[in-house]
Parts: C-alpha cells; structure tokens; sequence
C-alpha cells in the first residue's frame, strides 16, 4: 500500500508516518531526509544531489522522482508513506507517471485538516526529543517531569525549531496554501482522498486513518 499524507505544517503527519511505519511496516519517504541520505550515499544520483546542494541551487522534481524511484526499486516494504512530497501538482503529475511506469498503485492521499489558529497555538509551544523525534507540547504533552524521553528512555535533549513562531508559521502556511492546497481537489477528482481531523490527540488521529486505509 502506497500513500500520500496531506496537511500543513504542524499538522502531525510525521507523527502519523512513524506510527504507520511501527505497525505496518511501511517505509516513510521524507524528502528532507532522501536528500541528506543521498548526498553522502556516493552513489550517481547521491553525487547529483551533492553538486546541487553544493551549490546551493534548488533540487529539481526530476531529481526527488529519481530519488523515490532508486526507493521504489531498492527498499523491500509493506508500502511507501509520501511525506512532503508532492507539493504541487506538477509533482503530483510526475509521482502519478512514475508509480504507473513501475506498476504501483497510489492506494490512498489522507488530508489530515486542521483550523489555522488552533494549529498556530500547538506549534509555538512544540518541542521534539533530539533522540528521537519524539513530539512534546508545553500544554497538552508536556517534557516529562525528570527530562527523559518517554518513547526512547534515554535523551535528555529537547529541542524547538527555529521557525516555530508565529510569524514564520503563518509564512509557512501562506506557502502551503498556495502551492500544495491544489492537490486536494486533485486528489479528490480522482477518488483517491480521505479526510481526518488532524488536530485530534494522537491516538484519535491513528484510528481515523486505519479506518481510511482499511475502507
């Protein structure tokens, strides 16, 4: 099973990735971390990625398409989790083309809704293990009281990123309004979407997309 999960920053989709990956064993394709992994893997397409991060130019749609395509043809999985990819429809277009050359299915593009202001306020009081990536909020989860990670156990550190204010967020959010907010109808018109109420707890949220993915 392949799948897409749509939403705006902050709206929980790696969350939700992880946890698909822990009980479905579903590989999680991050372009972020794609992109990292490739520029040190030394491989033809790693030393692409290198030259292009080098010189501080955009990576290229052609470039993450042949970064998921080495993905696709490499890494044995229970599925593939699209995280951050596609932004835009042109992406959305060449993933499509993509997942067909190589006889893939798009099975289902879960949009995970939230409400803006609600969103802004869990954002600025968010922090995350440097261990794990473990996601802790000042009001509804707050950092344990002796400074351990509950998921891992064993770090220490907590970290905010920098942008989590709510100036740079609502940046973020503008941006993503404007270019990846199409795929929803894109992905509507083509019978492909579900809806889930993004800003649920956790556990909430898990349950709305198993019922999705098991529809």
């Amino acid at each position: 099973m392949n799948i897409i999960l749509l939403g705006p920053p902050g709206a929980g989709k790696g969350t939700q990735a992880r946890m698909l990956v822990e009980e479905r064993g579903m590989v999680q394709l991050s372009t972020g971390d794609m992109l990292r992994e490739a520029k040190d893997s030394g491989t033809e397409m790693g030393k692409i990625v290198a030259d292009v991060m080098a010189r501080g130019a955009l990576v290229t749609d052609e470039i993450v398409i042949g970064l998921i395509k080495e993905k696709l043809e490499t890494v044995k999985a229970n599925g593939f989790i699209f995280d951050g990819f596609p932004r835009t429809l042109a992406q959305a277009d060449a993933l499509g083309d993509l997942l067909a050359t190589m006889n893939e299915t798009l099975d289902a593009v879960i949009e995970m809704r939230v409400d803006d202001e609600a969103l802004v306020a869990r954002i600025v009081a968010r922090s995350t293990c440097a261990g794990c990536g473990e996601v802790y909020n000042d009001n509804t989860k707050p950092i344990p009281a002796d400074g351990v990670c509950t998921n891992c156990g064993q770090s220490k550190e907590f970290k905010r990123r920098a942008d989590d204010n709510e100036e740079s967020l609502k940046t973020r959010l503008m941006e993503y309004y404007k270019q990846t907010s199409p795929l929803i109808g894109y992905y509507y018109a083509k019978d492909s979407l579900s809806r889930v109420d993004g800003l649920g707890d956790i556990e909430a949220v898990q349950a709305e997309i198993k019922v999705a993915l098991d529809a």
